[in-house]
């Protein structure tokens, strides 16, 4: 893996192909990948729950709908966003129809009392994983995004699949496909790290070295 890689892995939506399959040994070597990413004191809670059966997909399937919807309705995005939006859209009609979904999971819940630590910790211990499986699928040809408008219905979701709900959060789905042919070019919108980077100082602050 090398900088290409880091620069063009992006949230594939479009070109994922929906009617190639993908193989469970593609997934089980991307998810070897994905589980040496880092975690707090070393307690690697990642939990996987691969879902192939047209069904299940189709009930899943559902659910994000719902969940997408309810995320549109209560924003105004701007004219930058519409295009995302559009992507996000299109993903959501046809998630049902994406060869695998791949439901990433933590051990124990989310921290209730009010403590910033606690809380990214929590998170900070499982999406290094999820950014690990993104770019060994694309060293292979395939692609996802991570998601998470299907959480709306996180319970009816774990019900579902016999994931326990007390016991274990999830808190993510990635869609993975082969991808059709497209543009590998670096990923598009990214301000240059010079104008979001302070030294010494929060960006643009007096006394932040540029």
């Amino acid at each position: 893996m090398g900088i290409d890689l880091l620069t063009s892995t992006r949230a594939f939506r479009r070109r994922l192909d929906l009617t190639r399959p993908v193989s469970r040994q593609d997934l089980l070597e991307c998810l070897d990948i994905a589980v040496h990413a880092p975690s707090g004191t070393n307690r690697q809670p990642w939990r996987f729950v691969v879902v192939q059966d047209p069904e299940l997909k189709a009930r899943i399937g559902e659910y994000y709908r719902k969940g997408f919807a309810a995320y549109l309705s209560a924003r105004t995005p701007r004219p930058d966003q519409l295009a995302d939006l559009s992507s996000g859209q299109y993903l959501a009609d046809h998630m049902h129809e994406v060869p695998a979904l791949v439901l990433v999971c933590s051990l124990g819940r989310p921290p209730t009392e009010p403590s910033a630590l606690r809380l990214a910790s929590f998170y900070g211990s499982i999406y290094p994983a999820v950014w690990n499986f993104l770019l060994a699928l694309r060293d292979r040809g395939l692609g996802s995004t991570m998601t998470t408008a299907h959480l709306v219905y996180e319970r009816e979701i774990a019900e579902l699949l016999g994931i326990p709900f007390e016991e274990v959060t999830q808190v993510a789905l990635l869609p993975v496909a082969h991808l059709l042919p497209g543009s590998d070019a670096p990923a598009r919108k990214r301000t240059p790290a010079a104008e979001v980077t302070g030294f010494d100082g929060w960006p643009g602050a007096a006394g932040a070295a540029p």
